[in-house]
């Protein structure tokens, strides 16, 4: 009787549930006709809404393809392009009938090849970013952090690069390590990393830079020598043009 509960009214409970039970594991023909027209619906269900969803994903494909493409000649990547590729799967998945791969084409005529492979690491950064600034009007998310995103561009590219940090930064935190100037120079807090060393060990500390500071550290990003007058007019001018285009 404990097995079933510590009093007789418990029991009697136990004794009805377990009745009602039985009663659904009923193996007749009718039960399991029933049950093969409900799998058959919805497996119908789930058919007609996967080829729904894979229209969508097809349309989107090609719209997000076109734009990040876009974005990757402005950032020193011309002649690249992305193909989101959508392909057609045997059976049925969790996700509908679709596999989704993003393919890079580094130059004009060059094979596709999965980004991960076709890519390296400043190109997937750069990627990344592109891909981020496309999407930035429908979803985003709380923080981005770019390693190396300027790695191989210079100029204005790297001026570009800086611009499309500092748009997805309107709307997300955008955290850049950054070894250019021109990148630098968009950001609304400047910090700076600093490696020690002695015999014993070797540390590393982060810095707030403020006002002065900041053009200082420009500066010495744009010519070697904080205290070189051309260098702090130039990363002056730097920061006066990142504001600019930041109030366009």
């Amino acid at each position: 009787m404990r097995k079933y509960g510590p009093s007789l009214d418990e029991v009697i409970a136990y004794l009805e549930t377990a009745g009602s039970r039985l009663l659904d594991l009923d193996s007749s023909d009718e039960a399991i006709a029933k049950l093969a027209l409900e799998e058959q619906q919805y497996s119908q269900q789930a058919h007609d809404l996967a080829e729904k969803i894979s229209a969508i994903r097809t349309k989107a494909a090609a719209e997000l393809s076109a734009a990040v493409t876009a974005e990757l000649a402005a950032l020193a990547m011309n002649g690249a392009s992305l193909d989101v590729q959508v392909s057609r799967l045997s059976e049925l998945s969790a996700h509908g009938f679709d596999q989704v791969a993003l393919l890079l084409s580094a130059y004009p005529g060059a094979e596709p090849r999965p980004i991960g492979k076709g890519a390296s690491g400043g190109e997937l950064s750069r990627i990344m970013l592109a891909i981020e600034v496309v999407l930035a009007k429908s979803e985003l998310a709380p923080t981005f952090i770019f390693d190396e995103v300027d790695a191989g561009v210079g100029g204005a590219a790297a001026t570009e690069v800086g611009k499309r940090l500092a748009m997805l930064a309107r709307n997300a935190q955008v955290i850049v390590v950054t070894h250019l100037p021109q990148v630098a120079a968009f950001a609304n807090r400047h910090l700076r990393v600093l490696k020690s060393s002695t015999a014993e060990f070797t540390a590393t500390d982060v810095v707030r830079l403020e006002g002065e500071q900041v053009v200082e550290e420009l500066a010495r990003m744009l010519s070697g020598l904080s205290e070189s007058e051309t260098g702090r007019s130039h990363a002056k001018e730097l920061l006066d043009l990142a504001q600019s285009a930041l109030a366009k």
